[in-house]
């Protein structure tokens, strides 16, 4: 039998980033440049806690707003479920897509039927766009330096 490297295992949580625990409760991961979200979804009043605060304290814009509940929304389940989030790095535009992703997973994971109607709004679709990283001896990772002809 082959030992797992500890590569191996985090590869596995990668491509596993949705777990069903014993009660019922789903737990969810999304990503989005380097923002990441682990959310908790359980079946309650429609109740948002985000790094302990309120959903509205810390996602203050409407548009981030709408970005985290585009999923419930998509599927009518805006008071069903109670969500706890961790969110992490990035800024909150970022966490704001991480928190939408996650979601989007863990109601797919709870009823495989929603597939069709999340994918169909894009809400299944990681965002893999990054940061450029910066070249060694430039200022950044574009920049050049100028150009001179004589």
């Amino acid at each position: 039998m082959i030992e797992e490297t500890t590569a191996t295992k985090s590869i596995k949580t990668l491509i596993q980033p949705v777990k069903v625990g014993k009660k019922g409760n789903v737990t969810a991961t999304g990503r989005r440049k380097t923002a990441v979200a682990t959310i908790r979804l359980i079946d309650g009043s429609g109740k948002i806690r985000i790094n302990g605060r309120e959903f509205a304290d810390y996602f203050t814009t409407v548009s981030m707003q709408n970005k985290v509940l585009k999923p419930f929304d998509t599927v009518n389940a805006i008071k069903a479920y109670d969500v706890t989030v961790k969110t992490q790095g990035g800024g909150l535009n970022g966490q704001a897509g991480a928190v939408s992703l996650a979601i989007a997973r863990a109601l797919n994971s709870i009823d495989s039927e929603l597939r069709p109607v999340l994918k169909q709004n894009g809400l299944l679709t990681r965002d893999p766009r990054r940061r450029e990283r910066n070249k060694p001896g430039r200022a950044g990772a574009r920049k050049r330096f100028q150009f001179s002809k004589r």
